[in-house]
């Protein structure tokens, strides 16, 4: 079953104007049609049939034990693991991702991407908003808005009733449930991205009747708000997130795209039980029309006390955990890479793999455990789909995989390829609360990728 993260008020007599805007949860995202038709207008947002699907390692996996090995590093740095060829020329990957090995024609290896936060939560701000400062008054939120909500305020779902953005699963993080690329950051309160977190086996979408009853009640009371508001802007939005809210409730693609009984069995047979089943409901999403969604591997695995990929020696043994996840890892992304070709969506859908930042170039001991330590120097993203040139690795890192050799690229540069493949002008100007312009991206579509 499937139920969506709100924090809006229970008690529709003590909400806040915040809690009305925000009621209307999984539909609050989208534009109107004529603030969408205005944007086009503008060069802002182009209309195009484009998805970006993010699957997001959350806790920033090692770049030295997954897609830039070095063998011929010292014992401290290379780690336990030997490299395997794949079936391109000059592309390695670990010995433990066997599938990838034989899937890289599909894939492309960004192995040039540095920046410098090297906290998590300053990592995810930094490489999902290009931007590393905090939000104030919250406990790891952007201050600028993340990719997800960008795509939120200024995309609309190729299908009617679907939201433009979605976050399937999550992470827990000292309470709420948190997922990547989801903050919005500086906007107005209603685009941060709505988590739906799932519990097998029921996968269908369902709505109690009563919190149904409740949102259409809400809805006659928000209507009598009309004379109290104070600006006519915040009413378009309101009417226009509350219609939507319970359109996406009942529009048959939302629940299509949710009910994995619909789906070929032989085709939730590939990608397995639990997290693998949450990809596929990603998948489903986007090819019924939403236009970002995003989803949390959590790094866990049988036999491991691993549920991030924050392998600190401190944590848990590295070895340990990477020998539990690596085979459902490679497992599920090479899946899901087959499944978008198969379907014929590798035009539609770009595919981000990725995390935070990447590891230490040197192994950490403690009470025999090895580990690694976050590394924002260097890290390693896999790019498939998108209508973009597979089967290369693009950028390199030093001889201990520190930094990158030669030009190195930016999260800024990963944004800008995002937004560009989402149609959105990744120059365009958003204002923060003291009017200050700041583009969506500072960096440049890597070229590589076309």
């Amino acid at each position: 079953m499937f139920h969506v993260e709100t924090d809006a008020a229970q008690n529709f007599g003590r909400m806040t104007r915040r809690d009305w805007l925000r009621v209307g949860f999984l539909g609050l995202g989208g534009l109107t049609l004529g603030e969408v038709a205005r944007l086009q207008a503008q060069g802002v947002a182009q209309s195009r049939d484009t998805a970006v699907l993010l699957l997001f390692a959350h806790g920033g996996p090692s770049h030295l034990e997954t897609y830039d090995m070095k063998p011929d590093a010292s014992d401290e740095v290379r780690g336990p693991y030997v490299p395997i060829q794949t079936n391109v020329a000059g592309i390695q990957v670990c010995e433990h991702l066997p599938k990838h090995a034989r899937t890289a024609h599909r894939y492309s290896l960004i192995r040039s991407c540095s920046h410098d936060e090297a906290d998590h939560f300053a990592g995810h701000r930094r490489f999902l908003s290009g931007y590393g400062r905090l939000k104030p008054g919250t406990g790891y939120e952007s201050y600028y808005p993340q990719v997800g909500a960008v795509a939120n305020r200024y995309l609309r779902a190729t299908q009617p009733g679907l939201p433009s953005a979605l976050a399937v699963g999550g992470v827990v993080v000292n309470g709420p449930d948190y997922s990547a690329g989801i903050s919005e950051g500086f906007y107005s309160g209603i685009y941060r991205v709505p988590i739906v977190q799932r519990s097998l086996p029921d996968a269908s979408l369902r709505v109690d009747p009563q919190r149904f009853d409740d949102r259409l009640i809400l809805q006659r009371q928000l209507d009598s708000m009309r004379r109290n508001l104070d600006t006519r802007g915040t009413m378009d939005m309101m009417d226009a997130s509350n219609r939507q809210a319970v359109e996406v409730l009942t529009n048959g693609a939302t629940r299509r795209a949710f009910d994995l009984s619909q789906e070929d069995p032989r085709v939730r047979d590939r990608y397995g039980p639990g997290y693998g089943q949450e990809v596929l409901v990603a998948r489903r999403l986007v090819e019924a029309g939403v236009r970002f969604v995003t989803v949390c591997d959590r790094g866990d695995g049988p036999g491991s006390a691993a549920h991030n990929w924050d392998d600190h020696a401190v944590n848990w043994d590295l070895l340990t955990a990477m020998n539990a996840r690596l085979p459902r890892y490679d497992h599920i992304v090479t899946t899901l890479i087959d499944d978008l070709f198969e379907r014929g969506l590798t035009e539609k859908v770009l595919l981000i793999v990725t995390g935070e930042f990447g590891r230490t170039p040197r192994l950490e001991r403690m009470d025999g455990k090895i580990g690694r330590d976050h590394w924002p120097s260097a890290m390693s993203i896999l790019v498939s789909g998108g209508g973009m040139r597979m089967g290369q690795v693009i950028g390199a890192t030093t001889r201990n995989g520190e930094r990158p050799r030669g030009n190195p690229l930016d999260p800024h540069d990963v944004l800008a390829t995002i937004y560009h493949h989402l149609g959105i002008d990744f120059n365009h100007q958003h204002f923060d609360p003291t009017g200050r312009p700041h583009p969506l991206a500072r960096g440049e579509v890597i070229r590589e990728l076309y």
